[in-house]
């Protein structure tokens, strides 16, 4: 079987302190750093991913509702929305930028961009057009299991999970190593995640 492992959105932005910061956050950082430290050699294909917001539209808004609007937050650049220190340390090669223009949940709506440009709405068009995509990355590396990471469990991680699972790759997300931004919104994403068949470890 070959492993791909997805390190979701595990940025200063949604960790303590940060605009949008989870309690918890930092310590699955760490617990993140550590596992990849120890199983990395168990996956053929490793990446992370990062909202990167320029122009996110009504995703931002001085009036969150919290469930499509949010306060600011990942804004390409700065220094929140890089990856957490514990991360970028792993020196992960591969990573995928999202939300650029638009809200995203999903890893799967990203491109890989290693850089930390600021691209124009027609170059991030562009990258999609000539697919450069976490779906086509994970095709090509001939992936066959797909494993999730990262904050926040209730949002961006389900999201990702969900659609792996879609496009038809066996899911794993381990509960230890995300975090929800409730208890309660955990609750109903696993039992959302576990009703699509992905498997909680």
């Amino acid at each position: 079987m070959s492993k791909a492992l997805i390190v979701v959105d595990v940025q200063p932005t949604f960790c303590e302190g940060g605009e949008l910061g989870v309690q918890g956050g930092n310590a699955v950082a760490e617990r993140i750093a550590a596992f990849v430290s120890e199983h990395r050699g168990d996956y053929d294909y490793m990446a992370t991913t990062q909202d990167w917001h320029i122009e996110p539209g009504v995703h931002f808004s001085e009036h969150p509702d919290f469930v499509d609007s949010w306060p600011p937050h990942g804004r390409a650049s700065t220094t929140n929305a890089q990856l957490h220190p514990a991360i970028a340390a792993l020196d992960i090669a591969h990573h995928f930028k999202k939300g650029q223009y638009s809200a995203a949940y999903s890893g799967f709506e990203g491109i890989e961009d290693n850089t930390d440009a600021i691209p124009s709405r027609d170059e991030v068009k562009a990258q999609e057009q000539a697919g450069h995509t976490l779906a086509n990355a994970l095709k090509a590396a001939g992936i066959d299991h797909v494993d999730v990471v990262g904050i926040a469990e209730s949002h961006c991680v389900k999201a990702t999970a969900l659609d792996a699972k879609q496009l038809g790759y066996e899911v794993t997300v381990f509960s230890d190593l995300t975090v929800p931004v409730s208890p309660e919104s955990g609750e109903a994403a696993r039992a959302q995640m576990r009703k699509a068949g992905v498997e909680l470890r």
